[in-house]
C-alpha cells in the first residue's frame, strides 16, 4: 500500500500490460508472499455448522482492504438470517471488475480479514462471480444479500444475482456506511504525493542552504564569498548553520 500512486492504481483498463522485467528483487516487489494453511484458517474460523432450522444468508464480494463499510455491511446482512456465508472471489475475478491494479490484498488475505469478522459464520474461497442455483442448493441458501453499488453483468452480459432474483430470494443491503476500497486507496495516494511534495520543498531548502555555506571561506575573521569576493559578517554563516540546525535536526528527508 505504501507504493501506491495514481498511476499504479486508477482508471487505467485491465487488460493493459504490465512492465516485464527480467528479474525482480525479493525485497522490493509489492506481490505478497503470504501462505495460507489449514490451521491458520482454524484459527481464524469459529468451526460453526448451521443448524437444519438455520436461515441462511449469502453475500459475496471482494472484502478488499476490510474495512468499516464491510463491518456495517455483513451485520446488516446477517440480521437477515441466523448463519452468515461469505463468498470471496478470486484475484483474477476482482481484477476484471475493479480494474489494474486490484486487489490490493491478496485472496488468502481477505479471506482471513472476512473470517475475523464476529458476523461471519463460514467463508467461501475464491467464490464463482454469478451465484447459481447449484450454489444455493448445495449451500442451503435461504437468502441472497447484496448492497446498493452497482453491479457489473458477468462475462456473458447476464446478471450475475438473476437466480436468486427468480426464487425470490434476492435482498438489497443498505449499509448505512459510505467507506469503500476505493476511498481508501484514494487517502493514501493522496497522503503519499503530498508527503513527497513536502519533502521535496524542504531538500531544496537544506540544499540552497548547503550551498551557501560551501560557497562562503572564512578568513581573518571575516567572510569572503568565494563567487565575488565581497566581504561579509561571519553572521551568514552563523545563520546559514543555525537554520540547518533546525531544519528538523538533520539534513533527511525522513
Amino acid at each position: 500500500m505504501l507504493t501506491m500512486t495514481s498511476q499504479s492504481i486508477g482508471d487505467s483498463d485491465v487488460t493493459s500490460p504490465r512492465p516485464q522485467y527480467k528479474s525482480r528483487s525479493p525485497y522490493t516487489t509489492c506481490s505478497s508472499q503470504f501462505l495460507l494453511t489449514t490451521q491458520k484458517i482454524l484459527e481464524f474460523s469459529e468451526g460453526r455448522q448451521p443448524k437444519p432450522t438455520d436461515r441462511i444468508v449469502y453475500v459475496d464480494g471482494a472484502f478488499d482492504l476490510f474495512h468499516p463499510g464491510h463491518l456495517d455491511f455483513l451485520e446488516r446482512a446477517r440480521q437477515h438470517g441466523d448463519f452468515l456465508i461469505v463468498g470471496v472471489h478470486p484475484d483474477h475475478v476482482v481484477s476484471w471488475y475493479k480494474g489494474y491494479g486490484y486487489p490490493i490484498m491478496n485472496l488468502h488475505e481477505r479471506v482471513l480479514s472476512v473470517l475475523a469478522c464476529k458476523y461471519v459464520d463460514e467463508v467461501v474461497i475464491g467464490a464463482p462471480y454469478t451465484v447459481t442455483g447449484d450454489m444455493l442448493s448445495q449451500l442451503r441458501v435461504h437468502t441472497v444479500c447484496r448492497g446498493l453499488a452497482a453491479v457489473l453483468p458477468d462475462q456473458d452480459g447476464r446478471d450475475p444475482y438473476l437466480e436468486p432474483k427468480k426464487q425470490g430470494r434476492f435482498k438489497l443491503v443498505d449499509s448505512g456506511n459510505s467507506t469503500t476500497t476505493e476511498k481508501i486507496v484514494d487517502r493514501i495516494v493522496f497522503h503519499r504525493l503530498e508527503f513527497e511534495r513536502r519533502n521535496h520543498e524542504k531538500e531544496n531548502k537544506e540544499l540552497k542552504l548547503i550551498e551557501l555555506l560551501q560557497s562562503e571561506t572564512t578568513y581573518n575573521g571575516n567572510t569572503v564569498d568565494s563567487n565575488n569576493s565581497h566581504m561579509k559578517n561571519n553572521g551568514n554563516a552563523a545563520l546559514c548553520r543555525n537554520l540547518l540546525k533546525h531544519s528538523n535536526g538533520s539534513l533527511r528527508t525522513s
